[in-house]
């Protein structure tokens, strides 16, 4: 069984997940780029994707980091996203992974249990690491979500 702690406060965006995990990156402090003051809409949004997506990976593996969830675009620039990312609108994190074993583990449970828009273990060969990225969207009027899994 996992020892787990569920955060408490005001920023808590779901049992054990906050708001401060999800706007923080080295990135933007390093650039003294803002990246704390999401709007309401934005802050629902990664609500819903740690609620729907995150929460089941940490109940089923435990610990998750993660390692880029809201992006302001001035931090999406500077760390080469997509024009369109959905971590502009809060609706995506890259979930740190320890190795491309643990990564394949999560992806898996995410492709077959939760209900996700893109699903990417994603890596850099050169350095060895990986990582995953997943989207959830959370508005039906939009579109619905996809479940678009792909390894690269």
């Amino acid at each position: 069984m996992n020892n787990i702690t569920t955060i408490a406060g005001p920023e808590r965006l779901s049992p054990h997940f906050t708001l401060s995990e999800m706007t923080d990156s080295g990135t933007a402090r390093r650039l003294k780029i803002d990246n704390s003051a999401p709007s309401t809409e934005i802050v629902e949004n990664l609500r819903a994707l740690c609620l729907e997506v995150l929460e089941p990976v940490r109940r089923r593996f435990g610990r998750t980091l993660i390692n880029s969830g809201y992006r302001c675009e001035k931090l999406n620039a500077a760390v080469g996203g997509v024009k369109e990312s959905q971590h502009l609108q809060g609706e995506a994190a890259d979930i740190h992974c320890s190795s491309l074993e643990e990564a394949r583990r999560r992806f898996d449970f995410i492709r077959r249990n939760t209900d996700f828009d893109q699903l990417l273990l994603e890596r850099r060969h050169d350095i060895g690491t990986c990582w995953l990225h997943v989207s959830y969207v959370r508005q039906p009027g939009r579109r619905r979500n996809r479940h678009d899994a792909r390894e690269f």
